[in-house]
């Protein structure tokens, strides 16, 4: 059975909202990589597990840490979350003195 068609707006950011039920179909969950394309016209969404090799773009880097963290035991999560907020500082204070 083919799903009735779903219609969104774009918004001025060029984001769109795909409804609940898409994504539970799709399997698509809050933090997953996404992996966009263009064929023929049509821009599709496709959940993925891995980055194609050798993406280094700000987008697929940002994805891939994103997955990697969800992974990992809360006691590494918090260690690295530390570690991340200590190498802002410490950008702030370079950028103060």
């Amino acid at each position: 059975m083919k799903a009735k068609p779903i219609y969104k707006i774009v918004d001025g950011k060029g984001r769109i909202l795909i409804p609940k039920e898409l994504r539970a179909a799709s399997g698509m969950d809050y933090g997953d990589i996404v992996r966009l394309s263009i064929h023929q016209g049509a821009v599709t969404a496709k959940k993925v597990d891995l980055i194609e090799v050798g993406d280094q773009s700000p987008e697929a880097v940002e994805a891939f840490v994103h997955a990697a963290i969800r992974e990992m035991p809360e006691d590494t999560q918090i260690t690295l979350a530390a570690r991340l907020l200590e190498l802002i500082e410490r950008r702030k204070e370079r950028r103060h003195e």
